[in-house]
């Protein structure tokens, strides 16, 4: 069974080549442009891993984080934070994720990222 990795990212673009990144490698992927879809599809089916953007429309993807880390049915979900400030120091002291990664971002570096966290 694939392994099913949801996106939550507001540009376009971004998520579209993230989707196809991953689809490429064989996983099952959801993409959600802001934080009420994610959670609309956290309703259906728990994900094998949660990639998220900080800056999103109705949130941010730090508050998603949290709330899933704190939460025993989610918190052992691997979960990589994009953001495309350089401030990811700041970012971890407010975030228990488990990967941290700048935009842009090497594709190559991210899929091996995405392995990495799926495998474990």
């Amino acid at each position: 069974m694939k392994k099913c990795i949801y996106v939550v990212e507001d540009n376009a673009t971004i998520r579209e080549m993230i989707e196809f990144l991953l689809i490429e490698e064989q996983y099952d992927v959801k993409v959600c442009p802001n934080t009420s879809m994610f959670w609309q599809e956290m309703q259906h089916h728990k994900p094998d891993m949660v990639v998220l953007d900080v800056m999103l429309p109705d949130g941010n993807g730090l508050d998603i984080c949290a709330k899933l880390k704190r939460n025993v049915k989610t918190y052992d979900i691997p979960v990589m934070i994009m953001s495309a400030g350089n401030q990811l120091s700041q970012i971890k002291a407010k975030c228990e994720a488990e990967d941290f990664i700048n935009k842009p971002f090497d594709l190559n570096d991210f899929v091996h990222r995405v392995e990495h966290h799926v495998q474990n």
